[in-house]
């Protein structure tokens, strides 16, 4: 790899470019460099996968009916009709008159009383929801920060991808390991896990010095991108099936996935 394609890639364009940060110059330098170079375009396209693997492993759901909810809460006002029959003789009318008014201008009273009490709840909603959504927002950033770190360390230089994949007791069996030996940071993808019987459960190992560590449970529900605990100088992981909750010891007998890592 030539000094030039080296210095591009290590400027960071190329990761402004797939979400979408860069300006339009920088845009058609890069894409220049891609169409130029098959390096920087294989780059490019391993970046794009990473992306799609985070992406994947970082699901938000919306808040749900938020508008409608509000909506619905101010359309709901209700309309009082006040209808009222009199019989008075003429001797009673103005007494009764000012009674009626005096009725009329308690009822007034109450019908806003309790209008605005209700304006009052219906404002507590809206608040309400509105914390609620502020604090979905942040969540969200938070998520999309947590994606960011993720991608990065899929993207550098220094991080080796694992693929490994089930024996005849597990063929369906794949997932993905990343590993970075600068950074010393290993992530797992479980893409997927055959069905096994409820008492039993996948766990992962790290052989090291001729010992297995242990380094977690893979379970099928849990399919994102996560990290697991760094092995230094480890030889080799292993999948095995092992009593549901995890065992301390591995089972070798029941292993059904191996990979090298020298």
């Amino acid at each position: 790899m030539n000094a030039k394609i080296n210095t591009f890639l290590n400027s960071g364009l190329l990761d402004k470019y797939l979400l979408g940060e860069t300006t339009s110059a920088e845009a058609e330098k890069v894409e220049s460099y891609i169409a130029r170079y098959p390096e920087i375009e294989n780059a490019y396209n391993t970046m794009q996968h990473n992306l799609e693997v985070v992406a994947k492993a970082n699901a938000v759901e919306a808040p749900e009916h938020i508008l409608n909810n509000i909506l619905d809460e101010l359309d709901d006002t209700p309309v009082v009709q006040l209808k009222s029959r009199t019989r008075y003789r003429k001797w009673y009318q103005f007494s009764v008159a000012a009674s009626i008014a005096a009725l009329i201008f308690a009822g007034t009273s109450y019908l806003f009383y309790t209008h605005n009490q209700k304006l009052s709840e219906e404002n507590q909603i809206v608040v309400e929801e509105l914390f609620d959504l502020r604090s979905d927002i942040e969540q969200n950033n938070k998520m999309l920060d947590n994606v960011m770190r993720q991608l990065l360390k899929l993207n550098n230089p220094e991080t080796e991808k694992y693929i490994i994949k089930g024996n005849e007791r597990a063929k369906d069996l794949k997932t993905v390991a990343y590993i970075n030996p600068k950074e010393k940071t290993s992530m797992i993808d479980v893409v997927s896990l055959p069905e096994l019987p409820e008492e039993q459960c996948y766990q992962i190992w790290a052989e090291l010095q001729g010992k297995m560590v242990n380094l977690g449970i893979l379970d099928k529900a849990d399919r994102k991108l996560r990290s697991i605990p760094y092995m230094e100088d480890a030889l080799a992981l292993s999948i095995t099936i092992e009593p549901k909750g995890g065992n301390n010891i591995a089972s070798v007998k029941n292993s059904v996935a191996q990979i090298s890592l020298h």
